[in-house]
């Protein structure tokens, strides 16, 4: 049984830092699947602190970025 996912909604495919996020977020929109990058507040607040940053895509992708997703990492 997989996840059950909202495929009209944006949905969280990665965490971790800001450069692993934009290699991600590059490797996704290589493979034609939309891709956006959310960082959280506290960035904007106190910049010299690292907080996690989350990968987005459109339900209706979400298979298919955890495909590309878990292929990179099994490298």
């Amino acid at each position: 049984m997989g996840e059950k996912v909202d495929k009209g909604r944006l949905v969280d495919v990665f965490n971790g830092s800001r450069w692993e996020a934009e290699l991600i977020k590059g490797l996704l929109e290589s493979a034609q699947v939309d891709a956006t990058v959310k960082d959280g507040l506290i960035s904007s607040i106190v910049p010299y602190i690292s907080p996690t940053v989350s990968v987005l895509v459109n339900g209706d992708q979400y298979a298919t970025a955890m495909a590309i997703i878990r292929s990179r990492y099994k490298a």
